[in-house]
């Protein structure tokens, strides 16, 4: 979707560029986000994906254009009210290893609000220990909240990393590579926690690179060199003239049931 006006329920892109270094890395993507959809970035390596995402969250700033949260502009929203509506995972969380998973969970209700990044600058209350309960519970990590996060596997890490996020209570969760260094279940495994957040109203904008995993999205935005080649459904973004073009790639798109599946011909 195209954005001409800010509209209330959605992350905004409005004829944005940006540089990583000096390199022109988006360039002129408008593109809107939802809450209570699931939204992946797609596209080849170089093509801005992970630039972008970045300058959605204002760590970024952009040469021009701009990005609208809940139709007011990003730059407007204070630090704390930009960390609350909006959770970041990236490519490699740093948990620390000696920390129990509850504690590291419980750190997620401070975002936007430690103080040297350490200490808090509000008493703890009922609400934020029924809100760590419930990414706990949500991301199935409650049994294993009391071990160290150094006794952890690689998918369970990441699902404590998503159970911080979710423990602030974001509006928007975006994601760098969610998936990436993990194993086919736990791989589908986080992909099912994050389609239960957006049946409960979050909007999810995730960078995939596996494009049968980003089939499972609502909506895809397909970069290519730092611009939009095409955006909307999998159905619609998903097709072989589109796979070639953005990745040099002969595929077979075929149907499943309901799910699409790429198939690479080379």
């Amino acid at each position: 979707m195209t954005p001409s006006t800010p509209l209330a329920d959605s992350l905004q892109a409005n004829n944005l560029h940006v540089h990583a270094g000096t390199f022109p890395a988006v360039r002129g993507v408008s593109a809107s986000f939802g809450t209570g959809t699931f939204s992946a970035v797609i596209g080849p390596n170089g093509a801005g994906k992970s630039t972008l995402l970045r300058a959605l969250l204002g760590l970024n700033k952009p040469e021009s254009g701009g990005v609208c949260l809940f139709g007011r502009p990003l730059q407007s929203w204070s630090r704390p009210e930009r960390s609350r509506a909006l959770a970041y995972l990236a490519q490699t969380e740093g948990l620390p290893d000696s920390t129990k998973v509850r504690d590291v969970v419980a750190l997620g209700r401070g975002a936007g609000d430690w103080r040297f990044g350490l200490l808090p600058t509000r008493p703890w209350t009922d609400d934020d220990d029924a809100a760590v309960d419930s990414a706990l519970d949500r991301t199935d990590t409650r049994r294993f909240e009391g071990r160290k996060v150094a006794e952890l596997s690689g998918g369970e890490r990441q699902r404590v990393a998503l159970a911080r996020a979710l423990a602030g209570q974001p509006r928007f969760l975006l994601l760098d590579e969610p998936t990436n260094h993990l194993d086919l279940a736990y791989a589908l495994e986080v992909i099912r926690y994050l389609r239960c957040e957006v049946a409960g109203g979050l909007g999810v904008v995730a960078v995939l690179h596996d494009l049968n995993l980003a089939a499972r999205a609502d909506w895809l935005l397909l970069l290519h060199q730092g611009e939009v080649l095409a955006a909307g459904p999998p159905a619609e973004v998903l097709t072989p003239e589109n796979l070639l073009a953005s990745y040099g790639v002969r595929v077979s798109v075929l149907r499943h049931g309901d799910r699409l599946v790429i198939l690479p011909e080379d």
